[in-house]
This record gives structure tokens, sequence and C-alpha cells, in this order.
């Protein structure tokens, strides 16, 4: 027998180490899981061991959940959902590494949830954006950065992450950028014109060498400008413009997406563009048009 702690801190190297998830995924992951063992260890009247791990029953997994729906730290429907994802994905972990298997738990379903809209900037903000970046910056070539970045963003569709993962490689760019998103998954993205003249302009007046290997996107002292340096910048830009809180980088893409369906772009189209898996989650931006739509019903209409 293996206790149940020393298996919990295998699994949090193998995902950290092994499957380099994000740092802030495996702070989560860890923290979920070891609430569970902690429940479990008050549950069972001792430590739990890799026996009682193979042998929990549906109704233990339940009591679990119940648990943490209680008291002031009670967790959200989707807190709980991402709880439960964490303990399926150390028993798929357990199950793959130490021949440990209990698939009574997989029948124990999470809550129900609503699928959150995305929620984009309208195109008018999207300007606003891309001209204030450069407007308001402290030097010309980190002004020309920042128009660079939300124009990209905005004009493409990528992901914070993808964008900033560009090298000087890929300046100038190509008419179609080869783009690599998640699970190492390619697409080809067309760069309209708007963007590939912004990356030059800031290309030309970034006092950093645009190397081959180096990141495109530079930070003040030449480092790589990271996603919270763009989370900073959106942040700083949505305060001077009075935007809501939802003006981030991702809501660039999402107003990629919205705005090109909006203009009558193909819905399969808009899902390569987005390197998305499945249909149905393009599809959410039809649902964000529909919405539009009622509201202006709503207010407009004499007998809504």
């Amino acid at each position: 027998m293996t206790a149940a702690s020393a298996l919990h801190t295998a699994w949090i190297a193998h995902i950290r180490d092994e499957r380099r998830f994000a740092a802030n995924s495996v702070e989560a992951y860890e923290r979920d899981v070891e609430a569970f063992l902690d429940f479990l260890q008050r549950h069972l009247g001792g430590e739990p061991q890799s026996s009682d791990l193979a042998t929990l029953e549906p109704r233990d997994l339940r009591a679990y959940l119940a648990y943490r729906r209680q008291g002031p730290e009670a967790l959200s429907d989707r807190s709980i959902s991402r709880a439960l994802a964490a303990i399926r994905s150390f028993y798929r972990y357990l199950e793959r590494r130490h021949g440990l298997a209990n698939p009574r738990l997989s029948l124990v379903r999470g809550p129900k949830l609503k699928r959150a809209l995305p929620r984009p900037v309208s195109e008018q903000a999207a300007q606003d954006l891309i001209a204030d970046a450069e407007a308001s910056a402290s030097q010309d070539w980190i002004g020309a950065r920042d128009a660079a970045l939300v124009t990209l963003l905005y004009a493409s569709g990528l992901r914070i992450s993808e964008a900033l993962a560009l090298t000087g490689a890929d300046n100038p760019l190509p008419d179609m950028l080869r783009v690599t998103g998640k699970g190492g998954k390619q697409r080809l993205v067309p760069m309209l014109a708007a963007a590939r003249d912004a990356i030059a302009r800031y290309a030309t007046l970034c006092p950093h060498a645009l190397t081959k290997d180096a990141a495109l996107f530079r930070g003040v002292r030449g480092g790589p400008l990271s996603p919270r340096d763009a989370q900073a910048l959106m942040a700083r830009l949505r305060g001077r413009l009075g935007l809501p809180s939802s003006a981030t980088p991702h809501a660039l893409r999402h107003a990629f997406a919205t705005h090109l369906l909006t203009n009558g772009g193909d819905l399969r189209a808009i899902q390569d563009l987005l390197g998305h898996e499945s249909l149905s989650t393009t599809q959410t931006y039809a649902s964000v048009e529909t919405q539009k739509i009622l509201q202006a019903y709503r207010a407009a209409h004499p007998r809504s």
C-alpha cells in the first residue's frame, strides 16, 4: 500500500514537469485534490491509502462534493466542476502509472453549467484601444509595440499566448501565418495589411534586435513580453477609455470572431481561423449576435 499523499505528490510532479501544465493550473489542481484527500482522512478516520482510493464508492465522492457546497467557503457550481475535473485527472494518472482504477467514480456527475457567452469589445472600442495604445505610451517604440499587439489580436483572432510566441523569424508578417495553437495543432491565419503594417512599424522602432530565435514582442528591458504584461496593458487602456473589466486580450479574440460573423462570415471558416476543435464552441458567437438582436427588438418594438 502507498499513502494517498505520496501519490498526490507524484501526480503533481507529473503534471508540472512532464505534462508542462501552466503554473496556475498546477496550483489549482494541487489545491483541489489536497482538499479531497483531507476530507477523506476525516471521512475514513485515518490517512487514506492507495487501497482506499481504489475502493471508494460514488457516495463517498458525492459526500465530498456536498461538503464543498457548505459553509462560508462554499464553492460555486463552476468551482465544483473544476474540483471534480482535478480528481478525475488524478485518477487517470493513478490508472496509467500505478494500475489503480476505480471506474465506479465515473458515475458521479458534476453540476450542469450554463455556458457563459463571450463578451467581445465593440468595433468602435477596438479602434479606440488601438489608437490609445499608441498615443498613451511613454516612448514611441512602446506605443508602436502596444498598438501592434492590440491590432494583431483583433485582426487575426490569435490567443495572447499564440501572439506572444511569435519570434523575429515571423517578421515581416506573411500574408498567411502558420500558428501553433492548443495541443500543438497548427492552422493558417490570414494577416490583414493593418496587422502587417503595425508590426513593421514596431519592428522599425524597436531598440532591441529582433533576431530569428528571440521573441517578437519585447519588454522595456529587452526580454519577452509576458501575458501578464499584456493583461496590464489592457487594464490600463480600458481604465483610460472607460471600458468594462471584460475588455481583456481575449475579448479582442472574441471581437474578431463576433465581428466576422456579424459581417457575414461563414461559421465553419471562423472555426478554422480560431482553431476550435468543435463547431459548438464557435457557435457561441452566434448566440452573442442573437442576444443583441433580441435586446434591440425589446428596446424598439412598441409591443415588446
